[in-house]
């Protein structure tokens, strides 16, 4: 399997463009990071390392990015949209707390295998999917019953 930067690189010179430091650059933060980040955040993450990369700049390479299939954008319902690396990585679901917006990743082959049933019941190919189940966490239960 080609790495991450490897197949971006393909990926940019399919569509006629170049691998700039910036682009390796956030990158390799946004690969680096070990959460959902906003792209403000990984903007400022990747302020810290180069400031003369701009704002702009770091949109257009998460919209590279997420075209390229490398990052996937992520809507936990509270008007941010936030990235995560996806290249080579297993699918999984997203379980998040409408109050604090923790998020656990969740993967479990029986709603899985459930999704692919319901398609093909109703005539459909599943080419892909997103699940984002809302509750509130333990933690947030606690400090409403305190």
């Amino acid at each position: 399997m080609k790495t991450p930067q490897d197949a971006f690189s393909d990926y940019l010179t399919d569509q006629n463009l170049k691998m700039t430091p910036q682009r390796r650059l956030i990158l390799e933060t946004m690969l680096k990071q070990g959460d959902h980040v906003s792209s403000e955040e990984l903007y400022a993450r990747v302020k810290k390392k180069d400031p003369s990369i701009g704002q702009a700049t770091v949109y257009r390479t998460l919209k590279l990015l997420s075209d390229s299939g490398l990052v996937e954008p992520l809507d936990f319902a509270d008007g941010v949209t936030r990235y995560e690396p996806s290249y080579g990585k297993e699918h999984h679901d997203h379980l998040i707390c409408e109050r604090c917006g923790k998020n656990i990743e969740i993967m479990d082959e029986t709603i899985e295998r459930r999704q692919e049933a319901i398609a093909r019941e109703h005539g459909f190919t599943l080419c892909s999917h997103k699940m984002y189940l809302y509750g509130v966490c333990p933690d947030c239960r606690k400090k409403g019953e305190a």
